[in-house]
């Protein structure tokens, strides 16, 4: 299949159609509380926050010169910019950490129910054995992720660079909405990091409109409590139909298709 944003973003949609069937709807409830608990926080905290975290920033970067106060109004939308960036990336990285067992689970489930084949023993012992191997696996989605998000963050604060940058912030989001929600049925099935990467990579414009459809998702109110398990089921039904029949070679970075 050649590269296509649209059928990307449709895998999404049919993830989020996906939540209510029979066999599936039961393992959405965990993800969910989780998703309503720290967005619920992070809302709290940016209401209660927000206005001194501006004042300090101000205070800290803009000497106490009245005939700078003029640079008060052209910082203050790029710091709130930053401080939006921020909460709502640390609140997500967090988020997926508690989450990760959790999301591995559903999509075993989901590709199980895909496939019409068992592929894993049911219960909460396979979800106990899942932990360390996802944690891990979140780690190093936090090392790729980190850094870029690092260097984007000082180029919102370089002129001319930086008015192409909330265009440049919405690829990046995609992009790792992508990476984050794709791993899962991927890390199931033994398909290593980096390889992972390559998959999504031969089919980019595809693994974009995924994410895509997913950043824009976490925006809107109530429906952001849904993004997270919907696009673990729609990663799923996105791996199963274009890339696990993909095998590699090598003792870590094996696709290995089960049933």
């Amino acid at each position: 299949m050649s590269a296509n944003p649209v059928r990307g973003a449709s895998y999404f949609m049919r993830g989020l159609a996906m939540l209510p069937e029979p066999g599936i709807r039961s393992f959405v409830l965990i993800p969910l509380v989780i998703n309503v608990l720290l967005f619920g926080g992070a809302i709290w905290l940016l209401i209660n926050q927000f206005g001194n975290w501006i004042d300090y920033m101000m205070n800290a970067w803009l000497p106490a010169w009245e005939w700078l106060d003029f640079l008060r109004y052209l910082l203050w939308p790029l710091l709130a910019l930053v401080i939006l960036v921020v909460v709502y990336y640390s609140f997500s990285i967090v988020a997926n950490f508690i989450a990760a067992p959790f999301n591995g689970f559903l999509s075993e489930m989901v590709e199980r129910k895909l496939r019409g084949t068992v592929s894993t023993d049911e219960g909460w012992a396979e979800l106990v054995k899942m932990i360390p191997r996802s944690l891990q696996r979140e780690v190093q989605k936090l090392l790729y992720y980190l850094p870029r998000l690092l260097v984007l963050l000082v180029l919102s604060f370089i002129p001319v660079i930086n008015l192409v940058m909330p265009f440049v912030w919405f690829l990046f989001g995609a992009w790792m909405m992508s990476i984050q929600y794709c791993d899962y049925p991927m890390d199931n099935n033994k398909v290593s990091f980096p390889e992972m990467k390559r998959l999504l990579k031969s089919h980019r414009f595809t693994a974009v409109g995924f994410g895509s459809v997913v950043q824009v998702g976490m925006l809107i109110p109530l429906v952001n409590l849904l993004i997270m398990p919907a696009a673990v089921v729609g990663a799923t039904i996105y791996w199963v139909e274009e890339h696990s029949h993909i095998k590699t070679a090598g003792a870590t970075g094996s696709a290995v298709v089960r049933g």
